[in-house]
């Protein structure tokens, strides 16, 4: 089959790689139908999250057709249109049971490495490093889903892949984000980054009902599209994001604050950018926190800050005493997509959101390498590409 593969920084290529298999009994093979780029896939992309080998498949936004079920596979059946969440659950453990499915005890195959890592694994992960199991990602025509018949989301002929597809992550990495702010009719949630999370974080938060929601970036069409779904958009590159809260929120900060950026993120005038760029080359740190700093300093006290930003190591300059002082609560982690899918895709078929919305660019999957660099560098006011196979 065609996949895109991972070879090394800035380097994703389009090339033919053994098909998938039944491994196990509770495997299933899935033909690809739709599948899209993510803003975590550039931290691959970027080489920022480690344990990567050459030839891995990437990916971990897909959906499709079931085309063969192991014997012990009994939820699905041949046929069966599926989005497949990036969180790779057993259902069965201690985690599963409670719900937190991305901390998953059993589905990350290299626990022992993960361990070493973050003291303790997460659930494995499709497309997304050794660290979290080395399982082939979506990015291709065929994939081998593990503990099916609890990794799925069944999904109704009647709506298009593009209002579905997001529910395998970014839809419910918005939506858990919002719901982690405990959100309140008075609050201000401010939201950093209008990618395609920050745009869901968005649209999220203005159905739980908040009474006003700022996104910060600096591209304007990513801003535009915030606007359209409801949010006050501050420019940093136009205007200083502390003056303009400051003014939003009358002296006090916004209540909640959501980093939807993650360990990429960087201000070209900021002092602290240039600080992290350096630490980043002496191999001194992992990744840049000026959205973390910014939340801390600018979030009222006693607020909420949630983080669905993907970060992968060490920083630096974190500033402790502003966190503690403020009374600050702080909720992070990898989306536990079952969680919500359900109600997520009734808000879908009753009409309330048509995910579709954020949807800028599509392309065959061969054109994958070229869209990894539109989305980069976010030409034509790319906010989320979909690749068909």
């Amino acid at each position: 089959m065609k996949a895109l593969c991972w070879h090394g920084k800035n380097d994703i290529r389009y090339e033919t790689v053994p098909d998938p298999k039944i491994e196990h009994p509770r495997d299933a093979i899935i033909n690809v139908s739709s599948c899209a780029i993510c803003g975590s896939d550039l931290h691959l992309f970027h080489h920022f999250i480690p344990a990567m080998e050459s030839g891995d498949v990437v990916g971990h936004e897909f959906m499709g057709e079931v085309m063969e079920v192991g014997n012990e596979t009994r939820e699905l059946k041949v046929g069966d249109r599926v989005v497949v969440p990036f969180t790779i659950t057993c259902g069965e453990c201690e985690q599963c049971r409670r719900g937190n499915f991305s901390l998953c005890e059993r589905s990350n195959r290299n626990k022992a490495l993960a361990d070493k890592v973050f003291g303790h694994a997460g659930a494995g992960l499709f497309g997304y490093s050794h660290l979290t199991g080395g399982y082939a990602g979506g990015q291709a025509e065929y994939v081998r889903v593990p503990f099916a018949d609890t990794t799925h989301v069944k999904v109704p002929d009647s709506l298009s892949d593009e209002q579905v597809l997001f529910l395998g992550d970014i839809f419910p990495t918005g939506w858990q984000a919002a719901v982690q702010c405990d959100i309140e009719p008075t609050d201000t949630v401010a939201i950093w980054g209008a990618g395609p999370v920050g745009q869901f974080c968005v649209r999220s938060a203005v159905l739980l009902g908040a009474e006003q929601v700022v996104v910060i970036d600096n591209v304007p069409e990513r801003l535009a599209m915030a606007e359209a779904g409801g949010a006050i958009a501050i420019d940093f590159d136009e205007e200083s994001v502390l003056a303009r809260l400051q003014e939003l929120t009358r002296g006090k900060g916004p209540e909640k604050c959501i980093d939807a950026v993650g360990l990429e993120s960087h201000v070209p005038r900021s002092l602290d950018s240039v600080y992290d760029r350096f630490k980043q080359a002496m191999m001194l740190e992992n990744d840049r926190a000026h959205v973390l700093r910014e939340m801390i300093y600018v979030c009222r006290p006693g607020g909420i800050l949630s983080i669905p930003g993907v970060y992968g190591g060490l920083i630096d300059k974190v500033p402790m005493g502003p966190l503690m002082n403020k009374g600050l609560t702080v909720r992070t982690g990898q989306t536990h997509v079952k969680r919500w899918t359900d109600e997520l895709l009734g808000l879908i078929d009753e009409g309330q959101i048509d995910p579709s919305f954020v949807v800028t660019h599509s392309a065959g999957l061969e054109q994958g390498p070229e869209m990894y660099n539109t989305f980069r560098d976010k030409q034509d006011g790319c906010v989320k590409v979909v690749l068909k196979p």
